[in-house]
């Protein structure tokens, strides 16, 4: 292995048979190439999954009303279910061990009006928790707080991007705008790793918008997180309890999906990366397949290699080299070509994937990319795949007998 000699040997053989280098090596560059951009766009994948849901704390839940569609207990089908501010007192007192953060949410399409400048937006009025659940950044001023509650005070916070549409480059922070011709006062200014969509929302007090809208206790949904010691499966178990416990309260009946809605963000994501892995070891195995379809390639070009130096072989084998030897010899030769062309493989991939940075988000693919790990991975399945690629005319090559080759033209 640590001959010096052979080295120079085999480098010398490699040099005077470029092309044909070139042919074994292209077949397991392509092929390395191939699996190291495959592999790369599962990643993306789920990169795109992640992100998608870093919007929102990862141990919120989200309950929404429905349409009871089975009678039950003397109710009739298709009735609407409406959530009240009695829901989430509930839900507090009965889980109040395993939640950390509750708020209900009323979302409104609202005219907003600043000056001569307006647009519509979406008004969400929340409780003072909800800025830990979507994970709001303020940037200046101040969030919904609980004074605004109890007092059913008209501010609001904006997203940055309202800021600039209505106040352009002015501080909006104190200043008075009107929501559907009803002024309010801007209390704080907010940005969101949501993006755009998010950061055109407005948060106003919960208890001002029901006092607006006909003195109402209504909700449109309720928001939680829970504790996050419970894990994924307490997370599953207090999706259902939350369910069975507004079923009762509302009299839908038990097997009746479509009453009640309760959404978690940890499962969604689990099942979307389920998805996503699912996917990732088809694009697996498919590349790993390219690969092993280069590595025939080079054993192809091996057994020809071998054949094109029977003579030379033979004289070796009569000259009292071992078979052992002629099989190193070989072995190693077809060693030192996977390596290096599978490496320029590697390089060619990762330059590729770099290259496609953001530009595949439109497909749901976000910074494709492959972990050392897998290069690691790949370059031990080279080296073995090279070798076992190697091995047969190797040993081909090391049973002729030495007047045998020396007879071959």
């Amino acid at each position: 292995m640590f001959d010096l000699d052979r080295w120079l040997e085999i480098f010398q053989t490699i040099n005077k048979n470029k092309l044909r280098t070139l042919l074994a090596g292209f077949t397991v560059t392509l092929g390395i190439l191939i699996f190291t951009v495959l592999f790369g766009m599962g990643n993306g994948l789920k990169n795109t999954f992640y992100t998608f849901f870093q919007d929102d704390a990862q141990n919120t839940i989200f309950i929404y009303p429905g349409f009871a569609t089975k009678p039950f207990k003397g109710f009739k089908e298709n009735r609407r279910i409406e959530f009240k501010n009695e829901d989430l007192a509930l839900l507090e007192e009965k889980f109040g061990d395993r939640i950390e953060f509750t708020t209900a949410r009323i979302s409104k399409g609202t005219t907003v009006k600043y000056k001569s400048e307006y647009g519509n937006y979406t008004v969400r009025a929340v409780h003072p928790e909800h800025q830990y659940l979507e994970k709001t950044i303020i940037d200046r001023g101040r969030f919904i707080n609980e004074n605004d509650i109890e007092k059913d005070t008209r501010v609001a916070t904006i997203g940055r991007l309202v800021e600039k549409d209505l106040f352009g480059n002015e501080n909006a922070v104190g200043k008075y705008f009107t929501l559907n011709k009803i002024v309010y006062r801007v209390v704080g200014v907010f940005s969101d790793e949501g993006g755009d969509r998010e950061e055109r929302n407005i948060y106003t007090p919960v208890s001002t918008t029901q006092l607006i809208y006909k003195n109402t206790d209504k909700i449109d949904q309720i928001n939680l997180s829970y504790d996050m010691a419970i894990g994924a499966n307490g997370a599953r178990r207090l999706s259902r309890d939350i369910k069975k416990v507004l079923k009762d309260k509302h009299n839908i009946a038990p097997s009746d999906r479509n009453g009640i809605y309760v959404e978690s963000v940890i499962e969604d994501l689990e099942q979307n990366l389920q998805l996503a892995n699912v996917l990732q070891i088809i694009v697996f195995w498919i590349g790993l397949g390219t690969l092993f379809a280069g590595v025939i390639g080079i054993s192809n070009i091996m057994v020809y290699i071998v054949k094109e130096r029977t003579k030379e072989l033979g004289i070796r084998k009569a000259l009292g080299a071992k078979p052992s030897t002629v099989i190193g010899m070989i072995l190693q030769e077809t060693m030192v070509i996977t390596m290096i062309f599978g490496y320029i493989g590697l390089l060619i991939g990762n330059f590729v994937l770099n290259s496609m940075g953001n530009k595949l988000e439109d497909w749901f693919i976000t910074n494709p990319n492959v972990s050392q790990g897998t290069i690691i991975f790949a370059t031990v399945i080279l080296i073995l795949s090279g070798l076992i690629a190697g091995y047969i005319p190797a040993r081909r090559a090391a049973r002729v007998k030495p007047i045998v080759a020396l007879r071959d033209e």
